[in-house]
C-alpha cells in the first residue's frame, strides 16, 4: 500500500504488532510485584512474631513459694494480685498505671 501526499512516498509496515503486547507485559510486572510484597509481608509478620514471643518471655516471672517455716512481719505496698494456676504455678499480675492494686 502506498500513499501519496503530505511527502509521504513509501511503504506502510503491515506488521506493526499487536497493541496490546504492552498490556501484557504490565500485567507481568503486576504479578512479580505482587508476588515481592506477598514475601515481603510475610516476613515482617514473622519479625514481629517472634519479637512479641521474646517480650513475653521476657516479662514472664516465676514466683516461688518459701518453704521456711518463719513467718514475716513488716510494713509494704500491694503491687497486685497472685493466682494459682492448676498446676500450681504462681501468677502475679501487676496493675494497670493509675488502678488501685489488691481488693
Amino acid at each position: 500500500m502506498s500513499r501519496v501526499g503530505l511527502g509521504r512516498h513509501g511503504q506502510l509496515d503491515s506488521d506493526v504488532g499487536d497493541p496490546l503486547d504492552g498490556l501484557v507485559n504490565m500485567f507481568d510486572l503486576g504479578l512479580v510485584l505482587a508476588v515481592a510484597f506477598l514475601v515481603a509481608g510475610l516476613t515482617l509478620g514473622a519479625k514481629a512474631l517472634q519479637k512479641s514471643e521474646a517480650q513475653q518471655a521476657a516479662t514472664r516471672q516465676t514466683l516461688t513459694t518459701p518453704t521456711s517455716p518463719k513467718s514475716a512481719s513488716g510494713t509494704g505496698r500491694a503491687v497486685g494480685q497472685v493466682y494459682q494456676l492448676p498446676n500450681g504455678q504462681l501468677v502475679l499480675v501487676k496493675p494497670k498505671a493509675g488502678a488501685p492494686a489488691g481488693p
